[in-house]
């Protein structure tokens, strides 16, 4: 089901907020919502955690119906000389939409000599990925990223807006959110497959910081398998291409490159960048039909609804999600086990090393059960 035209009842996620992460993976040092001061509070401060400042124009009742052009260029000046930042983001909210407000006046009220990105936005639009357009079309107009990656992006944006449409959080009207199977006995599961020689794949299709991680239950998987002399029988995949993405996003790769090879984990194929998610299961299933249809399991992490079913056939499937309301969707699709990493988003924002999963801490203390250490 594609979901097009569905009524979607459960909430989703926000154009403001997403438009709010790509400044971020822009590495803008300030960000600015013309709101109301409660807009998105939650991800604002969360994303103070990951090193950018973001602030509000807090627009009252009066602002709402006088609009809040002068509160804007007077923030923006004063930003610039609290913060002395090098790039600077200002997103519109609801409010600011509703009142017919346009950003670009006061922005150039303001008249600074630092670029601005202009992010006239709402949280209206059916898909979040719109945030994300409208904000890289704004930074390709004052020249922070180029013409090719504007394109590269608009691809990657069109494929994740029709993996959450096939198999995501807008494949239902609604979906009950879930905290899937019990942790301890998938670990028990995996353990019991090494030990029975049987050959898996991990496969971290994450999406951007989330991989912080998701590569920890990869590294974990591959921990207990040296401890149990099957170090042979697992492949490694991951979307670690350091070369691809916005800025923020190739540094991330990197440093989850560098902890898994000094954890002593050999990637065994690289399916992509950290923003290519959505796209990765075309190199997946090339890979799996070429080498490796002969495996028994796979654990998939991350974003495990953009892997095709079919590349998939005959294997065992055990998924770890961050979405409470995956849960359904990936059990429909077939995969076997579902586990969740509920507070995964807030741990891995700010970081610059591999952060341990609750899988991968259950799945490192049942195997030492096991196997009686």
């Amino acid at each position: 089901m594609m979901g097009k035209n569905l009524s979607i009842m459960h909430p989703r996620p926000s154009s403001i907020v997403a438009a709010l992460y790509t400044l971020r993976d822009l590495n803008v040092d300030v960000a600015i919502l013309h709101g109301p001061p409660g807009c998105s509070f939650k991800h604002a401060r969360l994303l103070e955690e990951d090193g950018i400042r973001v602030v509000t124009t807090a627009l009252d009742e009066n602002g709402f119906v006088f609009g809040g052009r002068q509160e804007l260029s007077s923030l923006l000046v004063k930003v610039n000389e609290m913060f002395k930042p090098k790039l600077i983001g200002v997103v519109g909210t609801c409010a600011s939409m509703i009142i017919g407000e346009e950003l670009h006046e006061p922005v150039e009220d303001a008249n600074l000599d630092v670029p601005v990105i202009e992010v006239e936005v709402h949280a209206g639009y059916p898909d979040n990925t719109k945030g994300v357009l409208i904000t890289l079309e704004s930074a390709f107009e004052v020249g922070v990223i180029g013409k090719e990656e504007l394109e590269r992006q608009k691809v990657l944006l069109r494929e994740a807006t029709l993996v959450e449409k096939r198999h995501g959080a807008a494949s239902k009207e609604y979906l009950e959110p879930s905290r899937g199977d019990v942790k301890y006995k998938v670990a028990e599961k995996v353990v019991r497959l090494l030990q029975e020689g049987k050959k898996g794949i991990t496969i971290m299709n994450a999406k951007k910081e989330t991989g912080y991680m998701f590569a920890d239950v990869s590294a974990a998987v591959n921990e207990v398998a040296l401890a149990l002399g099957k170090e042979g029988n697992v492949v490694n995949m991951a979307n670690i291409d350091d070369s691809l993405g916005l800025p923020r996003v190739r540094h991330h790769a990197k440093c989850i490159t560098a902890d898994l090879q000094e954890r002593g984990m050999i990637v065994h194929e690289i399916i992509g960048g950290m923003d290519e998610y959505p796209i990765t299961g075309t190199k997946v299933s090339e890979l799996i039909k070429q080498k490796y249809s002969d495996y028994d399991f796979a654990i998939i992490t991350g974003v495990p609804h953009a892997i095709p079913m079919e590349a998939l056939e005959g294997m065992e499937i055990i998924s770890v999600t961050n979405g409470p309301r995956q849960v359904l969707p990936l059990k429909e699709m077939g995969h076997q086990h579902v586990i969740v990493e509920i507070d995964l988003h807030p741990k891995t924002l700010g970081v610059n090393h591999i952060v341990e999963s609750e899988f991968g801490a259950t799945l490192r203390e049942v195997a030492k059960d096991m196997l009686g250490r």
